[in-house]
């Protein structure tokens, strides 16, 4: 909770500071001789409203997502050893990391994967794909849970959801800037709104969230490294080490559907350009990154 207190401060800072820019350098007075009719304040706060909320309902409703979408059976009564096993081992890297006991669940996938999700550190969920269970083994099934219970000890899944509600306010107040600007001084549109605006409103919030999305990509590959960090603290490095080479020899992985993939253990692989738009470093470079831990 202080870290969402503490991230929706500074952002509030943030929005309050560019509404004194617009007013030191007199962006609205020039947007009015220009015959833009726009209330730059006002359309601010209603963005990032829209950008916040999309966010917000989206990580409260995560889990239940996770468990319709994904078909995750949530383990409440081990019926074999195996089920036993996993919830024994998440409950101890929970306490080890001073969060609750998140929900154990399984979902059936013939790919090795993992992901983690939930709006708070002391009621998550730690999901583990079938193929995961059946092609590793047990110490490198404990290092990709000690991975995913970082993520929820970092608070990456809060953090990810603020930030990604703060790309969404700056696409959406910079698109409508745009258009109304294009509206109004380039078709001199003079009631209302004509198709300009909401053509070229499309056509840069299109293009402007391609850009974003970068952004949050790149915080996303910053927080693997992370995670695989905390699932060696959790786990051990070698172990840790040891998942990772096992997904690297398995069959080229496929991310998981929406807003999860961000939250597998592992991504599909990329080069060049698309690298940008990966929720995950390459496995060599995560691999590295823990053999040079000290």
């Amino acid at each position: 909770m202080t870290r969402i207190l503490l991230f929706l401060a500074t952002n509030a800072a943030v929005l309050v500071l560019i509404s004194i820019v617009f007013q030191v350098l007199g962006l609205e007075g020039v947007l009015a001789e220009n015959g833009v009719d726009l209330n730059l304040q006002a359309l601010l706060v209603l963005s990032a409203v829209i950008g916040f909320g999309g966010s917000f309902i989206s990580l409260a409703m995560s889990k239940f997502l996770a468990k319709r979408s994904m078909g995750v059976q949530v383990i409440t009564e081990p019926r074999n050893g195996s089920e036993r096993w996993l919830l024994d081992t998440v409950r101890r890297q929970a306490e080890a990391a001073g969060i609750g006991m998140p929900d154990v669940g399984v979902f059936n996938s013939p790919q090795p994967n993992a992901f983690a999700t939930g709006m708070r550190r002391h009621s998550a969920l730690v999901a583990v794909s079938s193929g995961l269970l059946q092609h590793m083994q047990a110490d490198e099934v404990e290092a990709v849970l000690g991975h995913e219970v970082a993520h929820i000890a970092n608070g990456d899944m809060v953090t990810m959801g603020l930030l990604q509600g703060v790309v969404n306010t700056f696409v959406i107040f910079l698109s409508r800037v745009v258009g109304h600007v294009v509206d109004r001084v380039v078709f001199k549109t003079e009631r209302g709104y004509g198709p300009a605006y909401f053509i070229t409103t499309i056509v840069a919030q299109i293009f402007l969230s391609i850009l974003a999305s970068t952004i949050v990509m790149w915080f996303s590959r910053r927080r693997e490294f992370r995670a695989d960090e905390g699932g060696a603290n959790l786990a051990s490095r070698q172990k840790m080490i040891a998942a990772l080479r096992a997904l690297q020899r398995g069959n080229p992985q496929e991310e998981l559907p929406g807003e999860f993939a961000a939250f597998g253990i592992s991504g599909h692989f990329a080069h060049g350009l698309k690298r940008l738009f990966l929720s995950h470093p390459p496995l060599e470079e995560r691999i590295a990154a823990l053999e040079a831990l000290r």
